[in-house]
Parts: C-alpha cells; structure tokens; sequence
C-alpha cells in the first residue's frame, strides 16, 4: 500500500473533493484514524497541551515532535503525516533546515507545517527547493497567541488583505497546502477560490478545501467544553472514566479477577508443594 502523496492532495482540490485532516499524537490514534480512511494526518505541535499537559504550544520541543512523528508513523500506512515544526524551530534558513532534516530523518514525517505568512516565505522557498514538502499556517496561528490572541482574526479590511497576501506568499514560495484558522468564513472562502493549493479550516467556515480538528476535542477526552469551531463526535473520555471506575469497584469489591482471567495448576502439583512447605516447617 502506497502512501498518498502531496499530489493526492492537490488532486482532491481539483475534482472539488473534500480533504479530511486529524491530528493524531500516537500509535494507537493513528492506527484508527487511519482505518477510517482520513487522507492526512497532522501530528500538531498542540500536543504540548494535550499530550503533555502545557498551558500553550510554546515549550513543545523539536524531539518532543520526533518522538510524536515516530508513533504516528508506526501506526499509519496510507496517510500523509505532517509534522508540526514547534516554535522557534524556523527562526533562520539554516535552523529551518536543520531541524526539518531531524524531523523527516529521525521522525520520519513526510511534510511539515509552519505558521507564518510573507515574512517565513524565504524558508518556505529554500524548505521546498530542498525536497521539503511544506504546508502553510495562517490566522490564529498558536505559537503567536501572545501577540494575536485567542480570538477571530483578520476581522478588518487592513488584516483581511494581509491575510490573502501571505496566502499567495506562501503559494508563491512553494507550499503545497495552507491551513486557515479562525478567520471570517467569508474571507476564507476568497482565499479557497485564489489559491491553487487546498485550503485547510479549522473555525473558517465551510469554504475552505478541506477541514481539520483536534483529536481530543472531537472525541470528548476531556471535560472543558470545546472551542466553538469544535464539534464532539462522541464523549469518548466519559465512556473511558466510568470503564475505570467500574474497575477499581470491582477490584475493591474482589469482583475482578474472576476464573476466566486466572491460571491455575492441578491439585497433584498444589498438593506436593503444600507438603514439601509442612516438611520444611517441621525441619
């Protein structure tokens, strides 16, 4: 089985199909998402929350999305897996392509995502010329959420432009993809119609290329309520807490083990132990 490539990708935005992305952050993940079929895997640097317990992406390092990208790989056979580069990891050409170089050689993704419009187009440019397939970032991008806020951006006509401008720098410098986060859906329906890559919205409305969602938020793992642009699928977390709690009930009530989860050995052996134990005593 071959895996889909940055092609397969652009080809669904051609014949207009839409593109489902996940972020999955481990084996077990990526093994279901990908016997459901979904086209892309992005291993998102949003793990430093949800994985790790961090208030923010900032202090995700770049070995912590090694050992993501690893896990993810191991458990996905068709999916195109893009790998978050974490923050400051891109700073200059030389550090983008050193890092991309450890993410893709030792984490084994086959693309990776960078947040940024015009100003990170030069290492897009240099990223792709290199053999680096590179998806796009723009709108809330969370490594800048102590500029931007965690709030809809590109709401004014000044930042709607600027928007579309880093969009077309980013087609402009090679990225096969971009994805769009929490801006108009009005805006980003214009920015799907310019663009020759797909788009990708997450809070963006449904004029975007394609969707993406974080694993937890769609399938209830934790109890906060999710981000408005989030739809729970299921309260997986829920189901999970009670199986639990069954458990320790059971364990404390000597419900569990039962016969059909124990071994044991015959009463000929039992016996002889027994006796040797008496013997030993009476010694």
């Amino acid at each position: 089985m071959r895996r889909n490539t940055i092609s397969d990708i652009r080809k669904m935005k051609e014949a207009g199909e839409p593109i489902a992305m996940l972020t999955v952050y481990d084996y077990a993940s990526a093994l279901i998402a990908e016997r459901a079929g979904l086209p892309i895997l992005l291993v998102g640097d949003s793990l430093g929350m949800v994985m790790h317990g961090h208030d923010t992406t900032l202090p995700v390092r770049v070995r912590d999305m090694i050992a993501h990208a690893r896990m993810v790989m191991q458990g996905s056979r068709k999916a195109l897996v893009v790998v978050d580069m974490p923050f400051l990891s891109y700073g200059t050409v030389e550090e983008a392509l050193r890092n991309a170089r450890r993410l893709m050689q030792e984490g084994g993704g086959q693309a990776l995502k960078l947040e940024g419009g015009a100003e990170i187009a030069p290492i897009v440019r240099r990223l792709t010329e290199m053999g680096v397939p590179v998806m796009g970032h723009l709108g809330l991008t969370p490594q800048s959420q102590h500029q931007l806020g965690l709030r809809v951006q590109a709401r004014d006509e000044a930042a709607a432009r600027k928007l579309l401008a880093d969009a077309r720098a980013l087609q402009e410098a090679g990225a096969f993809a971009v994805v769009l986060e929490v801006i108009p859906q009005e805006l980003a329906e214009l920015v799907s119609r310019e663009l020759s890559i797909p788009t990708i919205g997450i809070g963006a409305g449904l004029g975007c290329d394609g969707q993406v969602q974080v694993w937890h938020d769609l399938l209830g793992l934790f109890e906060h309520k999710p981000p408005r642009h989030a739809r729970r699928y299921a309260e997986i977390g829920a189901e999970m807490e009670k199986a639990v709690r069954h458990y320790a009930e059971d364990v404390a009530a000597r419900r569990f083990p039962t016969v059909a989860q124990s071994a044991s050995m015959t009463p000929e052996v039992l016996e002889k132990i027994e006796k040797d134990l008496k013997d030993d005593l009476k010694g």
